[in-house]
């Protein structure tokens, strides 16, 4: 009786095929477009990347509108909150991805084409989370609480300390792919491959793309139970984690040199994190309605910012050494 009181708290969605495949069809046009954008190797301008960071949110934004004029404002109240949850945890890869490229000397012109098949690979995985974390929270009502106190610990985490993540990500990718076959230290153009003395060899923009793909992983295993907290609809879980990571590539090229300007965008974050898990453990008690949970991240994000802003040069944080991602990885 309990779990369906619960259900019943979040929106009644009848997903058809239809509208699961207009979204690929949506997701794969987006994709083709950009890929043709960016067709040639060349280094995105600072105004290219507002533009396209500018495009993209209108893409997430004028999807919800769809869902709102098909499903409802509950279920766009659902899928605006998994959308905002998700663009903001997406910093952290930014920020990630900017240490990884200057650890594996990646030109800023080739990055597009790497991020470009993180993204797509981060699609295929984030697809995957959602179905199986959609089907045990459907069957099993008390890994709310379990998924809701791991949330709770990682934003606690997250708020103390915030370093680690390349080491995390770097160090196993680079062992995969060493074992798999050997890595050159040199490019070749835009390719992932290469040969060294007379064999197949990944080049450091494979290398980079492994990392990027590891990295995800550990940073979805935070997002999509953040955002099934706020949805249990599989199809508005994963267009919402969808629309956020198709924007990242702009974001990156727009963001990755502003970490120091927004040191507390950090806490935020974590803060987030923890919010999010304990609505998620109370969820089968007590509902928090999500409107009012959005409004709370956008005050909580608006604020990190805006004091980030206003902070003083003289109070900057200590100074986050590069990782040699190559050390270590025999």
């Amino acid at each position: 009786m309990m779990l369906a009181a619960s259900e019943s708290k979040f929106a009644n969605v009848d997903v058809s095929l239809a509208a699961w495949l207009g979204l690929g069809a949506v997701i794969a046009v987006l994709l083709a477009i950009d890929l043709y954008r960016h067709r040639d190797a060349h280094p995105p301008s600072p105004r290219e990347a507002a533009i396209e960071s500018a495009v993209w949110v209108a893409c997430g934004l004028g999807f919800g509108a769809v869902v709102a004029l098909v499903y409802g404002h509950a279920a766009f109240g659902e899928y605006i909150s998994g959308y905002l949850i998700e663009k903001s945890l997406s910093v952290d890869n930014v920020f990630v991805w900017s240490m990884l490229f200057g650890a594996l000397a990646i030109p800023l012109r080739y990055q597009h084409r790497v991020l470009f098949w993180g993204i797509f690979g981060a699609l295929a995985m984030r697809g995957a989370f959602i179905v199986v974390g959609s089907k045990l929270l459907a069957s099993f009502w008390w890994l709310l609480i379990v998924f809701g106190a791991f949330l709770v610990y990682t934003g606690m985490k997250v708020i103390r300390h915030r370093n680690d993540e390349t080491t995390r990500g770097a160090t196993p990718g680079m062992v995969l792919l060493r074992r798999v076959m050997p890595v050159s230290d040199t490019l070749d153009g835009q390719k992932f491959f290469t040969r060294l003395n007379g064999r197949r060899a990944a080049t450091p923009l494979l290398a980079a793309l492994v990392v990027i793909e590891v990295t995800d992983v550990i940073f979805a295993v935070d997002s999509v139970p953040a955002i099934l907290a706020v949805s249990k609809e599989p199809y508005l879980v994963f267009a919402s984690n969808a629309f956020a990571i198709l924007g990242l590539r702009a974001m990156y090229f727009l963001l990755a040199n502003a970490k120091d300007r927004f040191h507390y965008l950090s806490h935020a974050l974590g803060g987030i994190l923890v919010l999010v898990g304990i609505k998620m453990t109370i969820s089968h008690w007590i509902h928090v309605d999500t409107y009012a949970s959005l409004a709370i991240i956008v005050a909580v994000l608006v604020t990190a910012v805006v004091v980030s802003l206003r902070r003083k040069p003289s109070e900057g944080p200590e100074r986050v050494q590069d990782v040699d991602v190559n050390s270590d990885v025999g």
